[in-house]
């Protein structure tokens, strides 16, 4: 059954609806309905469909144009829908699936969109699909592949939850298996073979010895990690291993590309008995603090500007050439949690905010 949402309701209200419409990735069918069918109500947007994404715009020949997107997926429901307004820390909360991550951002989305018929830039209204699973079937990842022109323009905002505060770009991360190799023997005559998880001691001892950098980047200071996350070897209690494998992650600043970081992992590991395999990376995003744009959202706004040390989808803007920030409401330590919930007041002070900065 069709279910309709009026986007001129209350955005907290508003966000309760579209909470309410389960849409676990895989199953966001009736809510790219709903949405879809709202958006298209008003004449100032060019509604466009891409499987369960959709795409509103405005077309008024502004001068610049930006994007703000949001996906609509949640991670699989704990118990925690319907959800219900709750007190908690004396706070008023809208509790349950989808909450944080990331409904109460798509609501401030789809109220003003339906709102500003005439705002001070072109704007182009992004609603994608699975978000929360592989990054192959990521909803703006296809949108880029299939209708590229779509996602043109000068700076985006990502309303992933960032309580409410502006956090730029992301750093990028680069996970790679550094393994040693020996010669298997019995352990009672260990002078036999040759361990490969002593083999590894020395991997462990660089990470340890590893000094974390602090970036700049366009105004923000970005903090880099490398640290083990796996390490695996041997195949019984009385045999030495003859293989042995550290995995590890690489958090970099977004001014580093893939092929920086791979380079710079390289010579981390350089000298040791071992071999370095990137299994997987992503670059990351500048914030683009710098361009008039971003410079015109954080004056409008006078929020506090941080950098977001995570992996987000404005990484996909920043590869497109396209300057990018998070910006919208919910604790992001609150993401994908069973007790789920969102401050309502951040709700409404992510919508004054972009409604300010989209009409000054």
């Amino acid at each position: 059954m069709a279910v309709f949402l009026d986007l001129n309701t209350d955005a907290a209200e508003l966000t309760k609806a579209i909470c309410d419409i389960e849409s676990v990735s895989g199953n966001e069918r009736a809510l790219a309905d709903a949405i879809e069918a709202a958006l298209a109500a008003h004449p100032h947007l060019e509604v466009i469909r891409d499987a369960n994404a959709i795409v509103a715009r405005t077309n008024l020949g502004r001068a610049t144009r930006v994007l703000i997107a949001g996906h609509i997926d949640t991670v699989p429901v704990a118990e925690n829908l319907p959800t219900e307004f709750r007190e908690i820390a004396g706070e008023r909360h809208l509790w349950g699936r989808g909450t944080v991550d990331m409904k109460a951002g798509v609501a401030v989305q789809l109220k003003l969109a339906a709102e500003l018929s005439n705002p001070n830039v072109d704007i182009t209204w992004i609603f994608y699909d699975h978000e929360e699973v592989d990054a192959s079937l990521n909803g703006m990842g296809r949108i880029s592949r299939n209708r590229p022109e779509l996602l043109a323009g000068d700076f985006a905002v990502l309303c992933e939850p960032t309580a409410a505060i502006i956090e730029g770009g992301c750093n990028g991360t680069m996970r790679v298996e550094v393994a040693t190799a020996g010669v298997k023997a019995h352990s009672a005559r260990a002078w036999m073979g040759k361990n490969a998880i002593h083999g590894a001691a020395e991997i462990l001892n660089r990470l340890n010895a590893y000094q974390t950098a602090e970036v700049a980047v366009d105004g923000l200071t970005y903090r880099e990690s490398l640290n083990a996350v796996l390490i695996s070897g041997g195949i019984a209690t009385n045999v030495i291993p003859d293989a042995a494998k550290v995995t590890v992650n690489y958090r970099f600043a977004p001014s580093k590309s893939v092929a920086d970081a791979e380079a710079h992992l390289r010579d981390v590991f350089a000298g040791i008995d071992a071999t370095v395999t990137v299994t997987d990376a992503s670059a990351g995003a500048r914030p683009g603090l710098d361009q008039p744009a971003a410079l015109a959202f954080v004056a409008a706004t006078g929020l506090e500007t941080r950098p977001k040390y995570g992996w987000t989808d404005v990484a996909r803007f920043s590869a497109l050439g396209i300057p990018a920030i998070n910006f919208g409401p919910g604790d992001p330590n609150k993401a994908h949690a069973d007790d789920e919930s969102v401050p309502v007041s951040q709700i409404y002070a992510c919508e004054e905010a972009l409604r300010k900065w989209l009409t000054a």
